[in-house]
């Protein structure tokens, strides 16, 4: 049974239970993809951290980008594990 954890910060803005279901989803349909597991065997457990219980380089450099940047050119960069390769699409 493949169990998955999804950590994300808790944000002002709250992540919603449809923006939670979409993200299940789609992490289940990349374990069966990937690993060829039933869809059904597949649990994914989403952890909302408090930011307050964050600390480090990930704080200091979240910081560092909201101050620096203006909020219209936000932007979230993504590295893929496999090919190394980044994208900036824009950030909603």
């Amino acid at each position: 049974m493949p169990l998955v954890t999804i950590r994300i910060a808790r944000r002002a803005t709250p992540t919603t239970a449809e923006q939670k279901a979409k993200l299940i989803a789609g992490v289940t349909d990349v374990v069966q993809a990937v690993l060829d597991k039933r869809r059904e065997s597949v649990t994914v457990i989403i952890d909302e951290v408090d930011p307050d219980n964050l600390g480090g380089r990930w704080r200091d450099r979240d910081t560092t980008a909201r101050e620096a940047t203006p909020v219209g050119q936000r932007r979230i960069v993504w590295r893929s594990p496999a090919s190394g390769v980044a994208s900036t699409p824009d950030a909603a």
